[in-house]
């Protein structure tokens, strides 16, 4: 990704420590990227509301409103915008919340800024690499469920659902490979990136999830499958009636 590309991308800093917010500041400049800070969670989010801005680093413990609070209502919005949470806690669970509640990545305080660096320049061309893929992806149609890959958008006997990206990207992994048996470890390879390697209970969550969304009796689903012993599959009961063509495009991690 050259400095020149990196110089169009711009970062929001919602952190509340001077010494992080400056480092962090410092050398995404140095990279060519385009800086915004915020101290307070309120003042960060309506930044996020008011300006165009393609990725946020932020705390998970802000003045005013939480880092959490702020993801959960970025992924309310109609726009894809990756995030990078930064947590003080090395517990486990922390880093899997932020994942389950839409963030794109999460780090421990204190991180090696190499190590942060080369992860937003990961979100970066995982973004564009779905971009590209996007272009060439083809619509879902299965009756009951069908997904409009040109506007991510998903239909479920007539009523549009809502999902995360997160949700919408394995939803659409699944779908595009009917009767296709992927393990957790797959999914998380594919749809997270290898370095939550070991978070399969992320897996698990977003998929009851997604049943939660498009199946009418979650319990006995009809499109996501359970293959007890290996992982999850979609449904291949009806590939043969997919009216609009199913994308046989191995899907690559972005990683």
């Amino acid at each position: 990704m050259s400095k020149n590309t990196l110089s169009k991308k711009q970062i929001l800093i919602i952190e509340n420590g001077r010494e992080i917010s400056d480092l962090l500041e410092m050398h995404l400049i140095e990279l060519g990227f385009t800086v915004i800070k915020s101290r307070n969670g309120l003042s960060g989010f309506e930044i996020v509301r008011n300006s165009h801005i393609d990725l946020i680093i932020m705390d998970w413990i802000l003045p005013g409103l939480s880092g959490i609070d702020i993801c959960k209502e970025v992924r309310k919005m109609n726009i894809y915008i990756p995030i990078f949470m930064l947590t003080a806690s090395s517990d486990e669970i922390d880093r899997v919340i932020g994942l389950e509640i839409g963030a794109d990545d999460c780090l421990t305080k204190p991180f090696s800024i190499r190590e942060l660096v080369a992860r937003v320049k990961a979100i970066f061309r995982r973004v564009e690499a779905q971009n590209l893929q996007e272009e060439t992806q083809k619509n879902l149609d299965y009756g009951e469920l069908i997904i409009d890959a040109l506007k991510r958008k998903v239909m479920i006997r007539g009523r549009r659902v809502e999902l995360t990206p997160k949700e919408y990207n394995l939803l659409y992994l699944l779908a595009s490979h009917p009767g296709r048996i992927y393990t957790r470890d797959d999914l998380l390879d594919l749809v997270w990136g290898y370095q939550y390697s070991g978070y399969e209970h992320t897996v698990n969550s977003h998929i009851n999830r997604l049943r939660g969304k498009i199946e009418i009796d979650p319990s006995k689903p009809k499109f996501i499958l359970t293959t007890w012993g290996f992982g999850y599959r979609f449904s291949d009961w009806g590939a043969s009636s997919n009216k609009s063509g199913i994308d046989q495009a191995y899907v690559k991690s972005y990683f």
